[in-house]
């Protein structure tokens, strides 16, 4: 990704969220080809909008978050890893057939 996108990226992102006291407002953004718009979320750490009250996470979600964050960061490495590898794999095929 060119420098230039990922100023223009950055821009964009900024725009869609809009800081309102202790809450957020994310206004559009794309999600798996489907466009989600305005959630509100908070901008205070620890805390979480409970319908639609700034409320205190507990300990314990707190934790299972932490730990679901993790898992899901591992899970996001390994299938990017094998995305690459499987690309990899075609290039060379396509390099030996004289595709490229």
């Amino acid at each position: 990704m060119s420098l230039v996108s990922k100023i223009v990226r950055e821009i964009v992102a900024e725009a869609n969220v809009q800081k309102m006291g202790r809450k957020k407002i994310i206004r559009a953004r794309v999600r798996g080809g489907k466009v989600q718009r305005r959630k509100v979320v908070s901008a205070v750490k620890g805390y979480t909008i409970r319908s639609g009250k700034l409320v205190r996470m507990s300990p314990a979600e707190r934790r299972r978050r932490k730990l679901g964050q993790r898992k899901g960061k591992l899970k996001r490495k390994a299938k990017l890893a094998r995305a690459l590898i499987k690309r990899k794999r075609s290039l060379v095929k396509r390099k030996s057939l004289g595709l490229k």
